[in-house]
């Protein structure tokens, strides 16, 4: 079976990871795919060895693209070409979403997309409105795609009420790869590098909506010693505004972007605590990740992200992340003992409901379906699922 795979390889962020993750796991099962995605500056490690198309651009970033003008047809040409018995399109913000449904239904291509944006289902903030915004705006044009991907029945009803047929969408949570992602060796060794007892870490965007700056300021006002270190990976559009305010005297290091996937690992397994304060949020990898190697978890209740660490982790409402991080970290400072059983409940939260092989299970059997009622009232033969 072939898989035209539409998505992005650059910046960083979590589309990319998933589209990576995924496409990596459907050809180790023995799916044919082709990326079709804009063309990126730099690359990063592990991407699968497959079938490129590059599209043109004229703007991208971690949160959207602005296609070129001749994007269209040269996305329509190369489907035309590829012949592939389904098109999966993990939307990257981009005019171009709205003319996916139009371009497959010429070529009679069945059409499955994932909708990535972030959201908090109690509109409790600018940022959160700010999102409904895009959901609002992407809802009338979700119900022209065969299957819409959600990650969360939360972000499902969410599209309901805003019209999108229930039938369209299917819920299948982010998956990790939880042999890659696991607990390891390499605390001790991050720790004698650092020269801390304790190693908390944030990884993801340095944006707005990621809230970062509560937690640096609530770091900072809890003098949480010499002995323990707050990492932050990642980079983004506040980090030369954030930087010079919170550094190593506060036990603040800047990791900045890591494009070796090994060495994420390496710090992920070497910390203890991992800490997400956003505003809004899909259903976060980076949290995930962090869970599957075993970390214990602070992330606030935005989007699916409290669902997932609830009973498993701490769960930090939106409106109160200052005051809750200025209470619980120098509780988890002063009781390293609280911290171990947290550790247990992230890793086995993912064991149980968010590995990356039970995420590709469910992808296969939403393929199946969709390609038995598209060439069902064809006169096309519906390809062979491997």
């Amino acid at each position: 079976m072939h898989i035209a795979w539409l998505g992005k390889k650059s910046p960083f962020c979590g589309n990319v990871t998933y589209g990576r993750e995924i496409t990596n796991a459907l050809l180790d099962r023995g799916y044919q795919v082709s990326f079709l995605h804009f063309a990126q500056e730099e690359e990063e490690q592990n991407w699968p060895d497959c079938q490129e198309v590059i599209l043109p651009f004229l703007y991208k970033s971690q949160v959207y693209t602005i296609p070129s003008p001749k994007s269209s047809k040269v996305l329509s040409q190369s489907l035309r070409e590829l012949k592939p018995d389904l098109v999966h399109a993990s939307l990257t913000l981009s005019p171009l979403d709205f003319l996916l449904p139009e371009i497959c239904e010429e070529l009679n291509i069945p059409l499955i997309c994932t909708f990535h944006p972030a959201f908090d289902n109690k509109l409790r903030n600018l940022q959160s409105s700010t999102q409904f915004l895009t959901y609002q705006l992407y809802a009338p044009f979700l119900a022209n795609y065969d299957k819409v991907i959600v990650f969360s029945f939360m972000q499902r009803d969410l599209l309901v009420r805003l019209g999108v047929p229930k039938e369209r969408l299917a819920v299948i949570p982010n998956g990790v790869d939880t042999q890659k992602y696991s607990p390891g060796p390499s605390s001790l060794e991050l720790k004698k590098q650092l020269n801390s007892e304790q190693i908390y870490l944030y990884m993801g965007r340095i944006a707005p909506e990621k809230n970062l700056e509560t937690l640096l300021k609530a770091w900072k006002i809890s003098q949480m010693g010499f002995s323990n270190r707050l990492l932050i990976m990642g980079n983004g559009i506040l980090t030369s505004s954030l930087q010079p305010n919170y550094g190593e005297e506060d036990g603040i290091f800047w990791l900045g972007f890591i494009g070796d996937e090994n060495r994420r690992i390496e710090i992920l397994r070497g910390s203890d605590v991992f800490i997400l304060p956003s505003l809004v949020e899909g259903l976060s990898l980076s949290l995930l990740e962090a869970m599957s190697c075993g970390l214990a978890t602070l992330a606030t209740d935005a989007g699916a992200d409290g669902e997932v660490i609830k009973e498993a982790g701490i769960v930090l409402n939106t409106q109160k992340v200052f005051s809750q991080l200025k209470t619980l970290l120098p509780v988890l400072r002063d009781n390293p003992d609280l911290i171990t059983p947290l550790k247990h409940k992230s890793r086995q939260r993912v064991l149980e409901r968010y590995t990356l092989g039970d995420n590709i299970s469910q992808l296969e059997e939403l393929y199946s379906k969709v390609l038995k009622k598209h060439y069902g009232s064809s006169k096309l033969k519906a390809p062979t699922i491997n």
